[in-house]
């Protein structure tokens, strides 16, 4: 190791000794009393180095002989998780203040996930993608069952911990065949291998275990199991979290294995990919009609759109790649605008999630109920709002590739799921009022949720041109092609 590959970690370094920090003052000033302060302190570190990134140099830098690499495709992923992140988290504030729950380990918990994430979005091979899933999953295993004394909780940890074990098992058991059978962890040796003798009977096995493995951390369908327990269990806060940065870590990270890793043997993992995002399409968009808990509903919600998503990864083509990209940022975007109202849900001030309890929003507060309604109409993928165009990308670069009937498939999912997106636009402006909910919308999450709205309402204007993401997506995956 040397001051070379210390400059290219640098981010990740700066957030871990962050995180560091927080923990030694909140464990020697006691009481929790810094724990706000922590909080937004947290925040501030993890929007700053995203920013850092967007400014830094250019380029493909690697590190630690290529166990950890630096490139567009990272750099893009990089931003898009520390902003969320950080979104989040500021958001989660005044939620888990008014529940008792604040504690400083929270940020610290977040700033250690975060860093997993932003490992493994930069793993050059098996080992540090190993070593940032896992740091980012005991992480989210503990923030899972942060409410101690509530039984769902505890229950959504432990389910959690106990099916992202069995997931990590899988993973590795991929992991050691891939070894055994290509004679290195190493992505761009794997491919060299890959590329001169073809994909062996043991290969291709390990390869199954691998995607296994990866699509639970993304919650695709069939290893979607943990999801809706976890996220209804979970406090509303650690919910939204677990909503967007997670969700995008994941599933660049899948693009990171499949494209260096077996980019010569696209046609080897794309039936794999294509039926895992059929089967998430559908199941999101079809068990989520019978839900009555805002959080349940949210969480088939993104298996169907984490489905949508790997459309864009079975194309095995750049502009599958940068339409993988362009989703996951978009999905991010409207996750966090969702999340920043749902905080907010009370009655008589404790929190509610039942769908129900939106009845007759225009009449209280109607500016609520208009942003609200556009990123439903954005999740729904109705033109000209966002959602439409981060399915426009994905289904694009599947017919290019000769996918023709799975956007098709993605095109008949959108129908179903549009019912119950759909479904709340017509209980918060159609059904009868009932018992209203608390006037209280603390003003940073107001200012989020509209944020998210006019970005999702105003991304197609040509004067904003996405606001750069789609180029940028471009720029990051013609990168991660460059292998």
């Amino acid at each position: 190791m040397g001051p070379g590959d210390l400059s290219v970690i640098l981010p990740e370094l700066l957030l871990a000794v962050s995180a560091m920090g927080f923990l030694m003052i909140g464990a020697f000033t006691g009481e929790d009393r810094q724990a706000g302060n922590l909080t937004f302190a947290t925040a501030g570190v993890m929007a700053a180095l995203g920013l850092v990134l967007i400014l830094g140099e250019s380029g493909r830098h690697v590190a630690f002989n290529g166990s950890f690499v630096m490139d567009e495709f990272a750099r893009f992923a990089k931003v898009m998780i520390l902003w969320s992140s950080a979104a989040m988290l500021a958001l989660s504030r005044d939620y888990m203040e008014r529940r008792g729950l604040l504690r400083f380990e929270f940020p610290v918990l977040i700033a250690l996930a975060t860093v997993g994430m932003m490992i493994m979005v930069s793993a050059g091979d098996l080992m540090a993608l190993y070593l940032g899933l896992e740091l980012q999953s005991l992480a989210l295993y503990v923030i899972a069952a942060f409410r101690r004394d509530g039984v769902k909780s505890t229950e959504a940890g432990l389910k959690y911990f106990i099916l992202g074990a069995l997931s990590s098992g899988l993973l590795l058991y991929g992991a050691s065949l891939v070894y055994g059978f290509s004679g290195s962890v190493r992505f761009d040796s794997i491919a060299a291998v890959v590329q001169a003798e073809g994909v062996s009977v043991g290969l291709t096995f390990g390869l199954v275990f691998l995607c296994a493995g990866l699509a639970f951390k993304i919650s695709a369908a069939p290893f979607h199991m943990w999801t809706p327990d976890v996220y209804e269990g979970s406090p509303t806060a650690v919910t939204g979290f677990f909503a967007t940065a997670p969700k995008a870590a994941a599933g660049v990270l899948f693009a990171r294995v499949l494209y260096e890793g077996f980019g010569d043997a696209v046609e080897a993992w794309r039936q794999i990919v294509v039926f895992i995002a059929i089967l998430s399409m559908f199941w999101g968009s079809v068990a989520a009609i019978g839900q009555t808990n805002l959080k349940r509903l949210m969480a088939y919600s993104s298996i169907g759109h984490m489905g949508f998503a790997l459309v864009g990864l079975a194309a095995g083509t750049a502009a599958g790649a940068s339409g993988l990209l362009i989703y996951l940022a978009i999905y991010a975007v409207m996750n966090v605008g969702v999340f920043a109202f749902m905080l907010s849900m009370e009655r008589d001030g404790r929190p509610v999630v039942e769908i129900s309890d939106l009845a007759g929003l225009h009449k209280t507060r109607p500016g609520v109920a208009l942003a609200l309604g556009a990123l439903m109409f954005s999740l729904t993928g109705i033109p000209p709002l966002a959602g439409f165009f981060a399915k426009y990308y994905v289904f694009l670069a599947a017919v290019e590739a000769g996918l023709a009937p799975l956007a098709i498939a993605g095109a008949v999912a959108s129908v179903i799921g549009a019912f119950y997106y759909l479904r709340i636009v017509k209980i918060m402006y159609v059904d009868p009022e009932g018992e209203p909910l608390d006037d209280r919308l603390p003003g940073l999450n107001s200012a989020a949720l509209a944020v998210c709205a006019l970005i999702v309402g105003l991304g197609w204007l040509p004067i904003f041109s996405g606001f750069g993401v789609t180029d940028v997506g471009a720029a990051a995956a013609q990168a991660l092609m460059a292998r």
